[in-house]
């Protein structure tokens, strides 16, 4: 009798989706690769802000309601994900280790690589190669930098945003606050020159702010330059964030 012979193959193991986040002080989001994006508001009903100016304030409030968030929203985390995480331009490494705690904590990352939010934004918005300015106006944040094919040469940051509007704070404002950041840009020996050719290109605006006509008018009749906004604004930085995180890993040695 002849018997048969089983070939064991041993199981493949499965790489878990690449994630980005962009904890912002106002929402939180995540991209989830097919599984779409988390896009939620942080820190509603709460007593105190978990996240304030780019910073987390509280870290194990802020664990709790991302855990929260994540939970009654039913997102497909997964667990052991290479993560891409957005921070403000000047963050502090204090600031940085505790949102490194957090995330640790809410989304047990395999590895969790951290993207200056420009430049996600300018990724996200496709407009990486050359010399580019680029001005993000976030809910509580206003950051400026400039950047050359995709890497942040200078940037400045004011703790003002799109949440701060009511009668004492109006859109000119802010557009006065990202037009003061440029022009301290201008007055760095190393950043001058390459403000200076960015201009000729125009200046590309990501975020809350971009959606508002009143502020890219006043950019436009200020700075006498085009002023471009992304595409999708809002998300620009999300977007290049996750870009980001497949890139990490398909070209580990190249993060």
């Amino acid at each position: 009798m002849v018997g048969h012979s089983h070939t064991t193959r041993p199981p493949v193991a499965v790489r878990p989706e690449p994630m980005a986040v962009d904890l912002g002080s106002a929402r939180l989001r995540i991209w989830l690769g097919p599984g779409g994006v988390l896009n939620v508001p942080v820190g509603q009903g709460l007593r105190r802000p978990v996240v304030q100016r780019g910073r987390i304030v509280d870290g194990a409030a802020c664990v709790s309601e991302l855990r929260r968030l994540v939970r009654e929203h039913h997102s497909p985390v997964s667990v052991g994900a290479l993560v891409v995480a957005c921070r403000p331009v000047l963050a502090t490494p204090a600031e940085l280790d505790t949102t490194r705690r957090v995330l640790s904590a809410v989304l047990a990352p395999s590895r969790l690589i951290f993207v200056d939010t420009v430049r996600a934004g300018a990724v996200g918005a496709g407009a990486v190669a050359g010399t580019l300015l680029l001005a993000d106006v976030g809910a509580q944040l206003t950051e400026v930098a400039v950047l050359r094919d995709g890497r942040v040469v200078a940037a400045r940051r004011a703790e003002v945003g799109t949440r701060d509007l009511n009668h004492a704070v109006t859109e000119d404002m802010l557009a006065e606050t990202a037009i003061r950041l440029i022009r301290e840009l201008r007055q760095e020996p190393a950043a001058r020159p390459l403000v200076g050719a960015a201009l000729t290109r125009g200046v590309l605006v990501v975020g809350d702010g971009a959606t508002r006509p009143d502020l890219i008018a006043r950019l436009v009749a200020v700075l006498g330059v085009p002023v471009h906004r992304a595409a999708l604004p809002r998300t620009a930085a999300l977007t290049g964030a996750g870009m980001a995180a497949v890139a990490a890993v398909r070209h580990p040695a190249g993060t």
